[in-house]
């Protein structure tokens, strides 16, 4: 793994990512790791299983169109 250093962090901001680590009972370092892993999203492999799984789940079910049902709400 590769280390990350960010310097200049806004002492308030320092101050709520303190807080939040507290809330989540982790250390300030692993609720930063865990706010930047989240940012960076799935990664292709992750978000194909993903797509397999649900689609797995919902087989051959199909949808509608949700727009299309929202603008006829709409023009009620």
């Amino acid at each position: 793994m590769t280390d990350v250093l960010i310097r200049d962090v806004d002492e308030d901001a320092l101050k709520r990512l303190k807080a939040r680590a507290r809330l989540h009972n982790r250390s300030l370092q692993k609720e930063l790791k865990a706010i930047l892993e989240d940012a960076g999203g799935y990664s292709r492999s992750e978000a194909l299983r993903v797509a397999d799984y649900w689609q797995a789940y919902h087989g051959e079910k199909a949808f509608e169109n949700s727009a299309l049902m929202i603008r006829e709400d709409r023009k009620r």
